[in-house]
């Protein structure tokens, strides 16, 4: 390569570059022809992938790609071979010198052929790991409660009509369990809300540690809580809820205090092939209103 300098400084086997602007750009840059091979890569990037000076030089873009996100990456670039100029984004992940996955967004612009130089790709990748990492936390918020860290009403939704979707193409049951706290409101008048709220939470981890993996226990709201039990048989709804209530047997202890708290459970069920539109609210309906007769007969 011919020696570089603030101008352009060129051979006739790379594009004309400002080096100054190439080398110190804070975000990852390289060159490549447009079979994907990098002509070029500026010290952002190498270190951004983890790579030693001058390694990235002659290694395939596709090369350093994530296998599972390489079609994305792919047709970025092949996009842009139709119109001199045409800018194409893509979001995806390259693989750091340690084996670890990078969430990148590679910027690919063609730049046509000149006289005595080939046609070429401009590539800027920029690290978006803190962009996914909050996107990430904002997804869960939405999909989970904020109290218990349970998934929520939206996320149990998403999980019954899994579950449901499988008990149609597979012919496996699905049960749901509507759970009810019995004297709740007694706690928070006597204790106020933020024992309440402890009292939900230690409920919920009494829920889910004698889950099976494959259930998914909610808070709905309040101190009602549901369970999706997937490929289960109402037999063994029947187990689970009895499992359930004997979490409880024992009062919570919070912050030194003794709380006798009990529970209301009931069970819907849905026969293996069912339709999933319309089992969907009806297995709830029928959990719901079998906890509330539960709850009127007082155990």
């Amino acid at each position: 390569m011919g020696e570089r300098s603030g101008t352009a400084a060129v051979t006739d086997e790379r594009p004309a570059v400002s080096w100054d602007a190439f080398g110190h750009a804070p975000v990852g840059m390289a060159i490549s022809g447009v079979d994907s091979v990098l002509i070029e890569a500026n010290p952002a990037l190498e270190r951004l992938l983890g790579r030693a000076a001058g390694g990235l030089t002659g290694t395939s873009l596709y090369d350093l790609t994530d296998p599972d996100e390489l079609p994305g990456i792919r047709d970025a670039c092949t996009a842009v071979h139709a119109v001199p100029g045409r800018v194409s984004r893509v979001e995806g992940g390259l693989l750091h010198g340690d084996g670890t996955r990078v969430p990148v967004q590679v910027t690919v612009t063609r730049v046509a052929e000149q006289p005595g130089l080939p046609t070429h790709l401009v590539l800027v990748v920029e690290d978006i790991t803190d962009r996914k990492a909050l996107e990430a936390q904002l997804v869960h918020r939405s999909l989970h409660d904020a109290l218990t860290g349970l998934p929520n009403r939206l996320l149990f939704g998403d999980r019954l009509r899994h579950a449901l979707e499988r008990g149609h193409r597979e012919g496996t049951p699905t049960c749901v369990l509507v759970v009810d706290l019995d004297g709740f409101k007694a706690i928070n008048d006597r204790y106020g809300h933020p024992m309440g709220d402890a009292v939900l939470v230690a409920v919920a981890e009494r829920l889910t540690s004698v889950l099976r993996a494959s259930d998914t226990a909610a808070r709905l709201g309040g101190d009602e809580f549901s369970i999706v039990c997937e490929n289960t048989d109402r037999a063994d709804a029947e187990v689970l809820a009895e499992r359930l209530r004997r979490t409880l047997v024992d009062p919570l202890t919070i912050r030194g205090t003794s709380i006798d708290v009990g529970m209301s459970i009931g069970i819907g069920s849905v026969r293996p092939g069912a339709d999933p539109d319309v089992a969907c609210e009806q297995v709830v309906r029928d959990a719901d209103d079998a906890m509330y007769a539960e709850k009127h007969r007082g155990h």
